[in-house]
């Protein structure tokens, strides 16, 4: 079993349900987030989010289907990242 996690950096557009359509994607999936971080960039009309998943065998049917929403506008793999913000959520707060 692989333990290894990845995080999938997301630009998507900034507006209510984008959310709600890209977890609804993965719970449709059965494919378990482990974190999530999001927030507007620039004028606020849009958004980065970034998910924590482990890295399994489902993980590029998963990206294909990001692709293809339309609120999703460009998709990042990142293997480097530093685990501590996602295990340490008070350090993202404490950063702003």
């Amino acid at each position: 079993m692989n333990n290894k996690y990845l995080i999938i950096e997301l630009l998507v557009n900034n507006h209510p349900g984008v959310m709600s359509h890209i977890t609804g994607l993965f719970a449709r999936r059965a494919f378990n987030l482990e974190g999530i971080l999001c927030g507007e960039v620039g004028d606020g009309l849009k958004s980065k989010m970034y998910l924590l998943v482990k890295d399994d065998v489902f993980l590029d049917q998963i990206i294909k289907q990001l692709k293809k929403l339309y609120d999703v506008l460009q998709v990042e793999i990142h293997d480097d990242y530093e685990e501590i913000i996602f295990k340490n959520p008070e350090l993202f707060l404490k950063a702003k």
